[in-house]
């Protein structure tokens, strides 16, 4: 560890130690719980080696319906240190998600009805939201926090394969799919499963400044603030036409003949409907303008070369429909974050060439 003394936020010298509540079930994911722990346990461990600190400046408590063992997504049993109702001096309430409560809202059985509707555990919410300095989810965990009806009017996110339930079935709330966390006020959202160490790191550097939120970061070998948002990771059309059979055609149309003339003339004419009507009608049935699905149709495209092909930016930029390098540049930074070159370093299925 470096041994450069750490120069911390002059407002924390007086901080007394703050208590994390984490809620847990079961089912939840191990990395929605561990990341955000890690975080504060090493950012623990620097304040005291560095003598900032004389105690743990985090305390870490995992809650549930009751105290005792919680058997998590992928097997490992952690103990819940208290159940949920029975704390209340937090500084800072953490919901971790997790697959249950996404099939859940999906309509799927999982057998008794979820934590996540349960309407003592919501009231609880409710009431912690007035109490807690921060109230935060991971994850699937933004479900509980849309139940509870904190986010309506809020701008929000969670795992990328989900933001569409989430805006179907809580209209209130302004879902942004590509963002890893979002802070409206003292309520932050994050999206899929490894977002929580970077929700938890925003957290540290707010507390105790970028020294050592960076020193942390560097520690877990994680970016400080990644590049990029989570849409790089997601397969981006999954927006389709639900009621309209001819218009799922058009779409599928679009994603297998990128470098077609898409301009909304000429698709509205493949329907055999004015401009105005055809683009009215594509927004209200899949969420997105026609210029917005043509967009992604072409970077979904591009995605499939750059991480499958060795071809030269410039020729998936033809053969993706942008026909020109620079033009699918700006589109990969405006709806992904990244650059092509950045985003075939990251995600390219072939290894690199051997020079």
């Amino acid at each position: 560890m470096n041994d450069k003394p750490l120069t911390t936020n002059p407002r924390t010298h007086q901080s007394h130690v703050r208590r994390i509540g984490i809620f847990i079930y079961a089912g939840a994911d191990i990395l929605d719980i561990a990341g955000p722990s890690e975080v504060f346990a090493f950012a623990n461990f620097m304040l005291l080696v560095q003598g900032v600190c004389k105690e743990p400046a985090y305390v870490i408590d995992l809650l549930a319906e009751k105290p005792g063992i919680v058997t998590t997504l992928m097997g490992l049993q952690i103990v819940a240190t208290h159940a949920y109702n029975e704390v209340d001096n937090l500084d800072t309430l953490i919901i971790a998600g997790g697959f249950i409560p996404a099939i859940f809202f999906q309509g799927m059985d999982v057998g008794d009805p979820f934590i996540f509707k349960n309407p003592v555990f919501i009231d609880w919410l409710r009431t912690m939201s007035t109490r807690v300095r921060r109230l935060a989810s991971v994850c699937t965990g933004t479900f509980a926090l849309a139940e509870s009806g904190l986010l309506n009017g809020r701008r929000a996110t969670t795992h990328w394969d989900f933001c569409q339930r989430l805006a179907l079935d809580y209209p209130e709330i302004t879902v942004q799919p590509n963002q890893i966390f979002i802070q409206e006020g003292n309520v932050f959202t994050s999206g899929g499963i490894t977002s929580g160490i970077d929700l938890a790191l925003s957290m540290i550097e707010d507390d105790w400044g970028h020294e050592l939120a960076l020193a942390v970061a560097r520690y877990l070998v994680v970016f400080l603030k990644r590049p990029g948002g989570q849409s790089q990771f997601s397969n981006y059309l999954t927006t389709e036409a639900v009621n309209r059979p001819d218009l799922r055609a058009l779409q599928t149309w679009i994603i297998a003949n990128p470098t077609e003339d898409h301009r909304v003339e000429n698709l509205a004419a493949r329907m055999c409907m004015s401009p105005r009507n055809f683009a009215r009608l594509f927004l209200v049935e899949t969420g997105m303008t026609p210029a917005k699905y043509v967009e992604m149709a072409r970077i979904d495209t591009a995605r499939h070369y750059l991480e499958t092909s060795e071809l030269s930016i410039e020729v998936i930029a033809d053969q993706s429909g942008f026909f020109d390098a620079e033009r699918m540049r700006r589109s990969f930074i405006r709806q992904l974050g990244v650059n092509p070159k950045s985003y075939r370093d990251r995600f390219t299925h072939s290894p690199p060439n051997q020079t």
